[in-house]
């Protein structure tokens, strides 16, 4: 339980005394009924040592003797009402809370957070009231509405309100909430003005709740899409960041390598071990963690390809299906060298504390913070990769020899070295989409056989060698697949999508994009 609330300041204005005795006997003895009577009306005119009992309750750190009440933390106990040290009788027994109880004090320490001073605090007692609006608090929030100086706190707290109006024996009040929460937008108020239509008799209250659902569900269905359109681009941001480096390994190279998920899955373990030495050496500087992690997924998976193209691929070019094979067993020797490095067992990579949250858009949706940044990361890698390859030379001499071998020969291009800097760039690239993908869950040696398949429908369905077409690829695949999704089921959408893209490539072979020129063979 929180005990910060022990040294809050609150600004209860005129209504605010001292907690008494009785009080504290009230709130400490008896039945549950007559125990929440007295917290209602203590919650309704509390001050900060009314707020301390109160903690202490929900602490279980309240006992009482011979008709007394004391509040022992450390082994010493105090005075309730005055908050000075006394003795604890030898025969004092523990206040006992139930779950209603618990309950009731839970919700009575979130109203009271309603007075802090600090924005955060007052927003997040404001999100725990709208759970479970209560009349009996009815006097608290409207003081705290009429003393909120932020004005999205204090629209929120009108909608609390409203809900908490809803139960109210006054026709004229279950009225105007109706019509008041009509402004909200979420999905927790449309539960809430469905169950009370359930009990409503009242014609007149009944239609204005009926009036207030068609419009709550007129709002939350177009934050429905937003968050199914936005799930897509999250979706297809991933899908671009692990296909990207595929565009290079088989769009430009066509070498089909069936251990680039492997290669993925090393730059998010390369991000695990970059976490496991900021946690020892620089607890301090955790929160750039991931910055670090980057250059260390990058140079880790680019070794490793440059490995795999000096010792395996070289000796293979123009026999794709051996190619296949043996990069098929490769990745099967690379998950087994992870478990034997790492366990079989998923490990678990932490969000920095500013990629934790999301940003609130409307009642339903909601925006991480790590999807965000994940999706601003892909299109980073895209701008990088489009750049290199379009404006450097080591671009040049990659576009040279995927479009005419002999010839970059003859000019002079060392065709064996330049295969081994691009094989290591795309494998590079792979190991950033295993960095971003360790963002959004756990870190495992089967991690790149989730994403495989997939990467190779999107490069196929862009266009082979089309870094444009595997932009369109990525990102409609995952907004459609998000859609269907919401319509047909997971599962479903799955086949739906792979019969779309089967139907699509017997109609244009060639993917959205054509390559252009005179020759395109590797």
């Amino acid at each position: 339980m929180l005990r910060l609330l022990i040294s809050l300041s609150f600004v209860l204005a005129g209504a605010a005394h001292a907690l008494t005795l009785d009080e504290a006997k009230a709130l400490a003895l008896g039945e549950s009924d007559a125990r929440i009577e007295a917290l209602n009306k203590a919650v309704a005119a509390a001050d900060d040592r009314t707020a301390a009992f109160l903690q202490a309750l929900a602490d279980d750190a309240v006992k009482t003797a011979g008709g007394q009440v004391f509040i022992v933390r450390d082994e010493k106990a105090s005075d309730p009402v005055s908050g000075a040290p006394v003795a604890l009788p030898a025969d004092a027994e523990d206040v006992i809370n139930n779950n209603r109880m618990r309950g009731e004090l839970d919700s009575a320490l979130a109203a009271l957070k309603l007075f802090s001073k600090d924005e955060k605090l007052r927003a997040a007692a404001v999100a725990e009231l709208q759970k479970e609006p209560d009349e009996s608090k009815l006097a608290l929030i409207e003081k705290a509405h009429a003393a909120e100086t932020n004005a999205a706190i204090r629209a929120q707290l009108g909608l609390v309100r409203a809900a908490a109006l809803l139960s109210s024996s006054d026709r004229a009040r279950r009225l105007e909430a109706a019509q008041a929460l009509t402004a909200s937008r979420s999905p927790a108020t449309r539960n809430l003005l469905l169950q009370r239509l359930q009990d409503e008799s009242d014609p007149q209250v009944r239609s204005a709740l009926q009036a207030s659902v068609r419009s709550l569900d007129a709002s939350l269905v177009w934050g429905e899409r937003a968050a199914a359109l936005f799930s897509g681009i999250s979706l297809g941001s991933i899908l671009l960041l692990v296909a990207l480096g595929l565009a290079i390994t088989y769009g430009l190279m066509g070498v089909i390598n069936m251990a680039h998920g492997e290669l993925m899955m090393i730059g998010a373990y390369a991000t695990y071990v970059v976490q496991g030495l900021f946690q020892k050496y620089l607890p301090g500087a955790f929160d750039w963690y991931l910055p670090a992690a980057l250059p260390v997924a990058f140079g880790a998976s680019a070794l490793m390809g440059a490995v795999l193209e000096r010792g395996v691929i070289r000796f293979l070019y123009g026999r794709p299906l051996e190619t296949l094979l043996a990069t098929w067993g490769i990745s099967l020797m690379l998950m087994q060298l992870v478990r034997s490095v790492f366990g079989a067992q998923n490990v678990a990579v932490e969000n920095p504390r500013w990629m934790s949250g999301g940003v609130v858009l409307l009642g339903n949706l909601q925006l991480p913070w790590n999807r965000i940044v994940i999706v601003a990361f892909a299109f980073a890698v895209l701008g990088g990769m489009a750049f290199l390859i379009a404006r450097t030379r080591l671009g040049l001499f990659v576009r040279g020899v995927t479009q005419n071998r002999p010839i970059a020969s003859c000019m002079g291009v060392n065709t064996a070295r330049v295969d081994t800097y691009a094989f290591a760039l795309g494998s590079g690239i792979a190991g950033l989409a295993g960095c971003a993908l360790s963002q959004i869950g756990n870190v495992g040696p089967d991690l790149g056989q989730a994403y495989i398949v997939d990467s190779f429908m999107v490069v196929v369905l862009g266009g082979v060698g089309q870094l444009a077409g595997t932009v369109y690829a990525a990102l409609g695949l995952g907004v459609l697949n998000k859609f269907i999704e919401g319509w047909a089921g997971a599962v479903l959408a799955k086949i739906a999508v792979l019969v779309l893209i089967v139907v699509f490539i017997q109609k244009r072979p060639q993917g959205l994009f054509a390559v252009k020129g005179r020759s395109a063979e590797a």
